[in-house]
């Protein structure tokens, strides 16, 4: 191969004009002379001036959140800051015992937060872990090995099979030359190699003169130069798109913070209004504080972040049997509200495993079935088995094995592993489905001599002994590159038209031709330029998952629309859209050149109208799911590679691989899939739904208690009488402050965890997905809150009064023990109203018989458990002291069972004639 040129001086290079080249447009003689570099390398003090000049090659780490700032984040809410001032005002009246109660909840609910969202590493992290640690590089013309951070622009360096890419280089000499590079561009295969220049408008995965750092080598060798290091790399590039990728809030976090501040602005006007009327009814100043107080701490639900918390993290547990790993706990939640789902196609929608499907000869075409690394299937012709091996196909498939430098080794369960190139491989697993014995071919045609495939010449040809002329030269490779090897008898017109055929289905074409030599031991150049008999052609594709057309229809049914983003060629991604039903014919599906020329408007347009986009760069998948997201869409994004990861961050839920994902896409991504199949999306997605519906349940349950509870206060200040002890007149409260959060924490948290634990809605998956914006406070939700919060005061105030006249506390004074009797009276009521409201919610909408007495076992644990802790509350004697409460008699017990039943027939009318006004029911959470 011919040199490069060899320029001289090794000075004058400028920072800002190493990152602006389009190398790969450039010859190696234009790149050597514009980098100040030759062909054996830089001298040791260039080198060292410009690794001073331009920095070294790795990446910038970005910062972690502290500890510190995770911690003040989770105290930064609204709820929380009128907690800690009732705390602290309860704490400066006198009122010691109930302040650090409540200022005990303040700390449970940050240190759950701070838990959450203490998570190792971050994707920039990792995409500096993806530059290789060593290199070997020539200085002063001597091959020297330096540590990848040193190597600057106009380093030479040289690479084998194995290596790691320690930066963006220009290729100046190359033999086999093959890279992994899907992390990059996302095409299942490695990408082939060479010198020449190649379009200056090349995308990415077409720039064949250059190789990128972080990028692995398969095969082959290369001599080539430095062109781009550190920050002016593509990982470089892909690492500042991930920090212009905006992390987003989920939908729930978003509904939640906005109801936060509802009612931490509705707490403090009514704390101000009942301070007012308390000072009004003749309140000692301290008293009216005190009574403000206790309404904050009714009124604000302190156990929901820790339900909501904890039903995300059962969620997760159940996602992950679903092979679904959760990184993030309110992406959950987020999987329910999806509307776009944006996914890869290798691995994703494609099982990753190259299969021959169609083979063509003189004599016709033919079917290859069976699909993946496995010997199974049967060939077909006009869609009948064949009983015997034609001996055309026979050629065929000898050709396939014998020019071809893979290997198989048995597994498990008939699969079969592969060393080598995935295409090569499936061209020996089609010769076994037709009945070939690989290793008994290649022992009765030993190979002579090779001239391995490269990709300036596009063919690979193999010598063996053995045939009818004394030795036989197979050849295979691009089907226009054979037909000029092969006889003028060919009829190239029809074998270009098959090649057109099986590339509209997405079919990769290689075709195949002999060619007999007289007793030759070696290949001469000449050998490979003519006189070849084409032997015919085979057509292979990463086939389709079969469950994931059954996911894609499953997503359609749930009006989720399912979009893909490949960096695969756009016929591919086409012919298997269509397969999978997200493509339909006549459909635009565009290419990242042509996503490039487009305006924001144009885009917009274009990811409306388009599901499949083919030859896609990172930020081509950034751009569109910022497109998406401006059309108020929640999207799902899945991906493997470096390439997904900005996407990943931008988008509402990343989902990245967990089998052939990087680390760096694993870590921008919120959940991970073990399996790598786009069916665990659906089944997560479906997950998602559950969590959500789940949560409206909960909280149903959870804010009528709230309510009640402030009810129960609000009427006590403005109607109550006041009592008059030791010349002091003191408010009569039928709840002491700590009771409230015996209440609101110990049995609203008791009884609504097993919500967390309800079966699916039915239809779950045959509904639309909830608008992004659709409050939590529905009108449904906000109606029966009202309803049982009524209900649940008027019993628990009823029966306060009831137990204060029984004992003659209504007229004068009440004796401390008929006080705490009463309030333990008014208590019990409101936890019987809980655990008969609790079955009613399993089901908002429906009748509670539609989802089983027995369907979730976590409601009679709830229950049993409640009923023994209210136990404790009413027997125990250190909880007594604590929370002011006294024992009650079975008869006690029993008005205020009687009066929580009350709940149902009232409820149960309520869901009878809201059913009836909507048609029927059983209707979903969402549809309400």
């Amino acid at each position: 191969m011919q040199e490069p040129s060899q320029p001289r001086k090794q000075a004058g290079l400028r920072a800002s004009d190493v990152p602006s080249v389009r190398w790969h447009a450039l010859p190696p003689e234009a790149v050597l002379e514009r980098l100040d570099s030759t062909s054996q390398g830089l001298t040791e003090e260039a080198a060292r001036q410009r690794l001073a000049r331009l920095g070294p090659n790795v990446l910038e780490r970005s910062r972690p959140d502290s500890a510190w700032k995770l911690l003040w984040r989770q105290i930064d809410s609204p709820l929380i800051w009128v907690l800690i001032a009732s705390a602290g005002l309860a704490i400066l009246l006198g009122k010691v015992t109930d302040g650090l109660v409540v200022a005990a909840v303040v700390v449970l609910n940050t240190l759950i937060g701070f838990v959450q969202e203490y998570r190792a590493g971050r994707a920039i992290e990792a995409l500096n872990h993806m530059v290789a640690e060593t290199a070997h590089v020539l200085r002063d013309g001597h091959l020297v090995s330096r540590p990848s951070s040193e190597l600057v622009p106009g380093d030479v360096v040289q690479l084998a099979s194995g290596d790691r890419v320690p930066a963006d280089l220009r290729l100046l000499r190359s033999r086999n030359f093959q890279v992994e590079e899907a992390a990059l561009t996302g095409e299942s295969v490695p990408s082939s190699k060479h010198v020449a220049a190649v379009s200056e408008d090349a995308e990415l995965g077409d720039r064949a003169s250059l190789a990128f750092g972080g990028t692995l080598v398969t095969s082959g060798t290369s001599t080539a130069v430095v062109v781009a290091t550190g920050g002016a790399t593509e990982l470089g590039r892909i690492s500042h798109l991930m920090e212009q990728a905006t992390d987003l809030s989920t939908p729930l976090t978003r509904e939640l913070a906005r109801l936060g501040r509802v009612i931490s602005a509705g707490i403090v006007v009514l704390s101000a209004v009942l301070l007012g009327v308390g000072m009004l009814r003749g309140y000692a100043f301290n008293d009216a504080v005190l009574v403000a107080i206790t309404l904050a701490v009714a009124a604000i639900p302190e156990g929901l972040p820790a339900i909501v918390t904890i039903a995300l993290a059962i969620g997760v547990q159940r996602m992950a049997s679903r092979r679904a790993v959760i990184r993030k706990l309110p992406a959950v939640e987020t999987l329910g509200s999806t509307t776009v789902i944006c996914t890869d196609k290798t691995g994703t929608l494609t099982r990753n495993e190259m299969t021959v499907q169609a083979l063509w000869t003189w004599r016709g075409s033919y079917a290859l079935t069976g699909v993946g690394h496995t010997a199974t299937g049967q060939l077909l012709r006009a869609g009948l088995a064949m009983e015997e091996l034609p001996g055309d196909v026979h050629a065929l498939l000898l050709a396939g094995v014998l020019c071809n430098e893979a290997d198989l080794q048995p597994r498990e369960e008939g699969r079969w592993g592969m060393t080598g190139d995935p295409t090569e491989g499936a061209l020996l697993l089609a010769a076994k489905k037709a009945g070939l014995g690989v290793t008994d071919l290649r022992e009765r045609h030993p190979r002579l001599d090779a001239i391995p495939f490269e990709s300036e010449h596009q063919f690979m040809a193999t010598l063996h002994a053995g045939g009818p002329e004394g030795t036989e030269l197979f050849l295979k490779g691009a089907p226009e590159v054979v037909l000029r090897r092969c006889g003028m008898e060919t009829d190239r017109d029809a074998v270009l038209a098959e090649v057109e055929r099986m590339a509209r289905q997405g079919l990769r074409v290689l075709a195949f031709a002999r060619k007999g030599l007289p007793r030759a031991e070696a290949l001469r150049p000449g050998d490979v330029e003519d006189g070849f008999t084409l032997l015919g052609l085979q057509g292979m594709i990463d086939p389709p998952r079969e469950e994931a057309v059954a996911s894609v229809k499953a997503c359609h049914a749930a009006g989720i629309r399912v979009k893909m983003m490949t960096g695969d060629h756009l016929g591919t991604a086409e012919a298997i859209g269509m397969q999978l039903g997200i493509h339909a014919p006549g459909q635009p599906g565009l290419t990242g050149a042509r996503l490039s020329g487009m305006g924001d408007a144009e885009l917009a347009a274009a990811v409306k109208d388009s599901n499949v986009f083919a030859r896609l760069a990172p930020e081509h998948k950034l751009r569109l799911v910022r497109a998406l997201q401006t059309q108020r869409h929640v999207v799902a994004m899945t991906g493997d590679g470096v390439n997904d990861a900005p996407a990943l961050k931008q988008a509402d839920i990343g989902v990245a691989m967990g089998i052939t994902g990087t680390a760096v896409s694993r870590e921008a991504a919120d959940l991970v899939l073990t399996d790598d199949n786009f069916a665990t999306i659906v089944a997560a997605v479906e997950e998602g739904r559950r969590v959500y519906d789940n949560l409206i349940k909960s909280l149903a349950f959870v804010l009528p208690t709230n309510l009640g509870l402030a009810l129960i206060l609000m009427l006590g200040v403005t109607f109550f009488p006041l009592q008059e002890a030791g010349g002091v007149r003191e408010p009569l409260l039928a709840m002491r402050p700590t009771q409230l959060l015996w209440i609101n924490l110990v049995a609203t948290v008791t009884l609504a965890l097993p919500l967390a634990f309800e079966a699916k809605e039915r239809h779950v998956m045959r509904r639309p997905p909830r608008a992004p914006d659709t409050p939590v406070l529905s009108h449904f939700v906000v109606m029966r809150t009202g309803l049982v919060a009524l209900l649940m005061a008027a019993g628990a105030i009823g029966l306060f009064l009831w137990e204060l006249a029984r004992q003659g506390g209504t007229h004068g004074v009440p004796t401390d023990r008929a006080l705490a009797e009463a309030r333990t009276m008014a208590v019990n009521t409101v936890v019987s109203f809980q655990i008969f409201y609790l079955w009613l919610c399993r089901t908002l909408t429906g009748s509670t018989r539609e989802v089983g007495f027995a369907s979730n076992p976590t409601v009679f644990v709830g229950i049993a458990a409640l009923v023994l802790l209210q136990a404790a509350f009413m027997y125990v004697p250190f909880l007594q002291r604590l929370f002011g409460s006294a024992p009650l008699s079975l008869e006690a017990i029993a008005r205020s069972v009687l009066a929580g039943a009350c709940v149902l027939p009232a409820v149960g009318l309520e869901k009878w004639l809201r059913s009836r006004s909507r048609g029927g029911a059983g209707r979903s959470v969402s549809a309400t």
